[in-house]
């Protein structure tokens, strides 16, 4: 087991257990008590666990539920959905994920309501497009997670291995010089995959994520992305995104 994979088991077992202990995990990942004492001071930096005297605790603070989320931000998250609509051209495949300004996103999509292909993972998603006559809705497989209103696991991530897209356009939870990150696990994995099978990335996030890591990171910062938002980055991130030749994407850029 790598480190990525290690930490992302030590925050996973923390939301099944209260507390954990160094020796234990020790044991259980097969390393030495010094490797996951560096694995805790790391999560701790990131704000994923809160150590403690020998060991760590899960972290009280998490992203609010989705039903929550949708009351945040909703100005910006328009901006930013309007923004994005307007950068596309007719008859693409968009590779959609869930979450909350993507569901913004959807909705200014329905109400252009130009040509396109629409795969994703959200029923947010899907019902927002329903009723468009030039928008074509795949619905992807998977277990449904109730709690962020979409589909995940192995059988998502199979399925999405048969489309290709113009664009994949995804929320993140946190925005750092690394990349784009997501709070939970299979949210990532799908983005990764969906980043990975589209041309170019959209990354539609507004100014709360910036600077803020979440739990898993599903891309790096690159030629094929752009970040859209409704201001600009802070100068540490803004200056990391353009050294990795990322577009930024603002009111200001529009004008």
């Amino acid at each position: 087991m790598n480190k990525i994979d290690r930490h992302e088991a030590i925050v996973r077992d923390l939301e099944r257990e209260p507390a954990l202990r160094v020796n234990e995990l020790a044991t259980r990942y097969d390393v030495s008590s010094e490797t996951i004492r560096r694995d805790f001071s790391e999560l701790t930096e990131r704000g994923l666990i809160n150590r403690t005297y020998g060991g760590a605790v899960r972290i009280i603070s998490k992203e609010p539920a989705l039903s929550e989320r949708e009351h945040l931000q909703v100005a910006e998250r328009e901006l930013i959905a309007r923004m994005a609509v307007d950068m596309l051209e007719t008859n693409e495949v968009l590779l959609v994920g869930g979450g909350i300004t993507t569901r913004y996103f959807a909705r200014a999509l329905a109400v252009k309501n130009e040509p396109c292909t629409v795969i994703t993972p959200s029923f947010n998603v899907a019902l927002a497009l329903g009723g468009s006559s030039n928008i074509k809705t795949h619905m992807l497989p998977g277990e449904y997670n109730g709690s962020e209103g979409m589909v995940e696991g192995s059988e998502t991530i199979e399925a999405l291995l048969r489309f290709r897209g113009s664009k994949a356009i995804l929320g993140a939870s946190g925005l750092t010089a690394a990349g784009p990150s997501d709070a939970t696990i299979p949210a990532g994995r799908i983005y990764q995959m969906m980043s990975e099978r589209a041309a170019r990335t959209l990354i539609l996030a507004d100014s709360s994520k910036f600077e803020k890591s979440a739990l898993i990171e599903y891309a790096a910062w690159g030629p094929n992305i752009t970040l859209v938002s409704e201001v600009e980055p802070p100068e540490i991130l803004k200056t990391a995104i353009e050294t990795a030749e990322a577009e930024i994407f603002t009111p200001n850029a529009v004008q």
